[in-house]
């Protein structure tokens, strides 16, 4: 479980200036209130929690052997890693009336508006969001998926609040940026898949334990 929890940590920090170009409008529209920010943000982390619960629940469901699971992980990660790194595009989701209840959130100014507020913001569509949630699809479970989920969620935190109080251009989002963060991603994101889910095992990269009761030497035979 740490390794997934890093990877989730390592893909937040790195995608700072991603998450500050797509979410940093909506830290600021929760407003520079303490009481604001932690109730939009805690909106947005149970989103991205009760969606990590859910694609690790649609992991476990996945017929066929243990590893197939991680085999689908990494396929996703790669794919959204290059949606990330503008190589691909990145697809379309729609999902009805989820503006119009985002503008009204924004309206308000009480606690509650706030958590809606966030929990609007964790729906939308994000290519890195759905980078780290092929980590919860490959987990296979639904309680790490929401842990790697919660886990990513505050580690966007920090550059949130930058966004709010006014430090935005203080970090790049060039494209070269922006295809380093998105390797960084992809690096981490595919080593925790290889090391958790038995592909390395699979591929004969690691070395099978051995048997206690055989002597070392007839350890070969």
């Amino acid at each position: 479980m740490t390794a997934w929890i890093a990877a989730a940590l390592v893909a937040a920090l790195a995608g700072a200036p991603h998450c500050i170009g797509m979410c940093g409008p909506f830290a600021c529209a929760a407003g520079d209130r303490i009481d604001g920010q932690v109730a939009y943000h805690v909106g947005r982390v149970t989103t991205y929690a009760a969606l990590g619960a859910l694609t690790g629940a649609l992991g476990s469901a996945i017929p066929g052997p243990p590893w197939l699971g991680g085999v689908l992980g990494a396929v996703l990660l790669v794919w959204f890693s290059l949606v990330l790194a503008d190589v691909l595009p990145e697809p379309k989701l729609s999902i009805p009336g989820l503006g119009l209840l985002g503008a009204r959130a924004a309206r308000g100014t009480s606690a509650p508006s706030r958590f809606l507020l966030g929990l609007v913001n964790g729906l939308l569509p994000c290519g890195l969001v759905w980078a780290t949630l092929s980590l919860a699809v490959a987990s296979a479970n639904p309680w790490t998926g929401a842990l790697v989920m919660g886990v990513f969620g505050l580690g966007t935190v920090p550059a949130l609040a930058a966004a709010t109080f006014g430090l935005r251009k203080l970090l790049d989002r060039s494209r070269r940026t922006r295809r380093a963060m998105a390797a960084l991603v992809l690096a981490t994101g595919l080593a925790s898949l290889a090391f958790r889910t038995g592909l390395t095992s699979a591929a004969g990269l690691t070395q099978a334990p051995s048997d206690p009761d055989v002597p070392p030497c007839h350890a070969g035979h």
